[in-house]
């Protein structure tokens, strides 16, 4: 449907003719659900106002064409021209006319039956202080199934070469580069892995779209809620689309469903609008967060699933010798007998896990444990014994994950348990409270929480979505954790906004430079979360080179070239996050120097740095009236030069070596060797 073309005058046809491109008919032939060609209710024409900046580059165009004219032969003349007009086709679509258009925009329905006429619905919506919030109701007598809720598509008008940063659905992926040219951080993208579809001709992001069309300008788009409905962007290199996935729900006769709430905030750098997204996400998704991050020791990066009690009564008796501050030690995968029966322990443990738990209780730290709570494996026995509580297929049958998505990493495929139903809620509570009362567990680490809102199912509530699905799972897990820590891993990211206290951040780290690189940049593009919406988890420090089940297995190191100075680049990325740190060595196998290092990590500052750019080269946190501390990066293969602003008088301590010195100037200077980093600490005088 094209909206009706305003009314022209002769002097300002030109002008109107370049802003009119950003209201072509919205582009809804589809984001991969089943009705490809839906109805569209709730249109309207929207008036057009011409680009003042436009318009002055226009009028000043008398005054340049005898310049042109004498250079005409000139192919400067001909690169200064293409530079001239396509200049101004960006310097007008400046961040505050895009908001400006944003908030004008009227809501669409896009409805799964393209033949109904959509009558009745109505959106009730408004923008308070750069914050939209709306309900949509349905005023006829009949339900009517709602594909999707379109807040805006329009042109954007922002160069296409401007730099993006996007969040995915679920934790192993975000999005970067540009928008002509976006790129996936991490491996396992939503559209490829976990085949999530996008709308036709758009990338998509969920919850969080961010771009920086100048240095000191940045835009974040972004649903500061996730209630019921997943809210996401979708972008390509000259528009915008923000749109909130209804997954074909009936809205019943007479009924109204309140819609995520959606902002555009503005600030002159990436941390300044991240953190005003942060702000407005804790107003609808409150979370009390325990005072610091945790500390501790994770089995998985040493032992894997292999894990055995007499690896973690070695671990244990080290850490109670020589790091009695941290507080946790964390079982991980390997210790169930199935993947599902949580509290049926496999042959590792001799049967029960009791005794391993206890001797974690008596030296003095708190036992954590990872579980996989919404996915079962076949052969386990809840799924054998309850196949009625798993999320159904086209077929009526369990829903086998890898007919829609990934399907698991392990004992796969996997199933995925209903979390609308009473009998699901009742279990996940039970399996929680019995870990928290029985076994003495204090901290949950909870695995492949992707799977509790997975797409492509059926679900035993007909009128909930699958953040519904997800979310009351959820609400059941943290009853039966009562005040325990509560750490989302393999997670979906918006939709579990006020039910975890901690979200791991990055993908799995692993003893490369690949690894150490990546988990590094991922860690830190997400670090403005870190005592926001919650605790950070970067994932486990390594300091050792070998696995220990590369040794076990006469397996060579992951990389037998990593030098001393990447392992600086690794904790200086992990320091920077201010978020949780857990050691994933085989602790008594780390060497006397680096084990003073993690020594230091551990007295987190539970402060991420702030970094005013995508390129995360720079970064700093304030720590008190006169501490500060910086950590300069080089991520890439050459030598480089870093510098940092300092006030005179001020102490810089490096952290690695403990040695102080005193400037004068107000500047400071670091060459940085390829893939390294300098970490300091600052006192002012």
């Amino acid at each position: 449907m094209n909206p009706p073309k305003p009314v022209l005058t002769q002097s300002n046809r030109k002008a109107h003719l370049r802003a009119h491109r950003s209201l072509r008919a919205p582009n809804l032939s589809g984001t991969g659900a089943m009705h490809p060609s839906p109805g569209i209710v709730n249109t309207r024409a929207v008036s057009v106002m011409p680009n003042k900046t436009a318009v002055s580059y226009l009028s000043a165009l008398p005054l340049l064409f005898p310049l042109f004219s004498i250079l005409r032969r000139s192919k400067i003349a001909k690169v200064a021209a293409f530079l001239f007009f396509t200049g101004s086709l960006w310097a007008g679509s400046g961040v505050e006319e895009l908001q400006g258009r944003i908030e004008k925009s009227t809501p669409l329905t896009v409805l799964c039956n393209p033949n109904s006429p959509g009558e009745g619905i109505r959106i009730e919506g408004k923008w308070n202080q750069g914050i939209w919030s709306g309900v949509i109701h349905n005023e006829s007598a009949h339900p009517i199934a709602i594909r999707e809720i379109v807040l805006f598509e329009l042109d954007h008008g922002l160069n296409p070469k401007t730099p993006i940063y996007g969040e995915a659905f679920q934790m192993l992926a975000q999005i970067n580069g540009t928008l002509k040219s976006p790129m996936d951080l991490g491996k396992y993208p939503d559209q490829k892995h976990y085949k999530i579809p996008e709308p036709k001709g758009y990338r998509a992001s969920s919850g969080l779209l961010a771009l920086f069309p100048e240095q000191d300008q940045a835009i974040a788009l972004a649903f500061t809620s996730c209630n019921k409905f997943i809210g996401r962007i979708g972008f390509n290199q000259s528009r915008l689309k923000a749109f909130i996935e209804t997954e074909g729900l009936s809205l019943p006769a007479h009924g109204s469903w309140r819609l995520e709430s959606f902002g555009c905030f503005i600030g002159n750098n990436r941390d300044a609008v991240l953190q005003s997204v942060a702000v407005e996400i804790q107003k609808n998704h409150p979370r009390i967060l325990p005072s610091e991050p945790p500390t501790g020791w994770c089995s998985w990066y040493t032992f894997y699933e292999g894990v055995t009690e007499a690896d973690i009564q070695s671990n244990l008796e080290f850490a109670k010798e020589k790091l009695p501050h941290i507080r946790y030690i964390q079982i991980d995968d390997g210790y169930q007998s199935k993947m599902g029966d949580w509290l049926e322990t496999g042959k590792a443990f001799g049967g029960g896990i009791h005794k391993v738990l206890r001797q974690i209780k008596q030296a003095g730290f708190e036992p954590a444990i990872w579980v996989a709570p919404f996915i079962a494996e076949k052969s386990s026995r809840i799924f054998q014994d309850h196949p009625d509580w798993f999320i159904q297929g086209p077929d009526g049958k369990p829903l086998d994950s890898s007919t829609v998505g990934f399907g698991g990493w392990r004992c796969a495929p996997w199933y995925v348990l209903d979390g609308t139903r009473p009998e699901v809620q009742a279990h996940l509570e039970t399996v929680f409270k019995t870990m928290r009362e029985k076994w003495g567990v204090t901290y949950f680490k909870l695995d492949a929480n992707y799977w509790g809102a997975i797409h492509g199912g059926k679900l035993h509530d007909p009128n909930a979505t699958r953040i519904d699905a997800y979310r009351q799972g959820m609400k059941a897990i943290q009853k039966g954790a009562g005040n325990s820590f509560i750490l989302g891993c393999n997670a979906p990211i918006w939709p579990s906004l006020g039910l975890v206290d901690g979200m791991r951040t990055s993908g799995d780290i692993n003893q490369d430079w690949e690894h150490f690189k990546s988990c590094g940049l991922e860690n830190l593009s997400r670090s403005w979360q870190n005592g926001k919406l919650w605790w950070s988890d970067p994932d486990c420090v390594l300091l050792t080179e070998t696995p220990q089940m590369n040794i076990r297995n006469n397996l060579p190191p992951s990389d037998p070239s990593l030098s001393e100075k990447e392992f600086k680049l690794h904790v200086a990325s992990l320091r920077a996050t201010g978020g949780l740190i857990l050691s994933g060595d085989d602790l008594p196998q780390i060497k006397p120097t680096r084990l003073k290092v993690l020594e230091k990590l551990f007295a987190s500052t539970g402060k991420a740095m702030s970094f005013d750019s995508q390129d995360f080269s720079v970064g700093r946190v304030h720590l008190g009236e006169k501490k500060e501390e910086a950590a300069l990066f080089n991520w890439g293969d050459q030598l480089v030069s870093r510098s940092i602003q300092v006030e005179p008088g001020s102490t810089i301590t490096d952290f690695w070596t403990g040695e102080a010195k005193r400037v004068t100037g107000t500047s400071l200077s670091y060459e940085i060797p390829a893939r390294s980093a300098v970490l300091l600490k600052i006192e002012k005088k």
